[in-house]
């Protein structure tokens, strides 16, 4: 299933991923950090959702209250108000 979300206060502008069976299969980021966003979406595939949640819930981007692994977050919880 493909799940969109938009996020809010950080560079990336979306985020597309790709889940089945509760296990993220791909993860694309639109804007944002190139290089790091890549390595964090080749490190959540084959993460269960629950997983990638509880790994990257409340990082901060240095003064920001939020970051685009906190944005992911808070996107899959988003995604899992959705499907349940």
């Amino acid at each position: 299933m493909e799940y969109r979300y938009h996020p809010n206060g950080v560079c990336s502008q979306e985020l597309i991923f790709n889940i089945e069976n509760d296990v993220v299969t791909d993860l694309k980021v639109i804007g944002g950090c190139s290089g790091n966003l890549q390595g964090i979406a080749k490190l959540v595939k084959g993460l269960k959702v629950d997983e990638v949640i509880e790994r990257l819930k409340g990082i901060k981007c240095g003064f920001k209250p939020t970051s685009c692994p906190d944005q992911i977050s808070i996107a899959l919880e988003e995604y899992k108000k959705k499907v349940s």
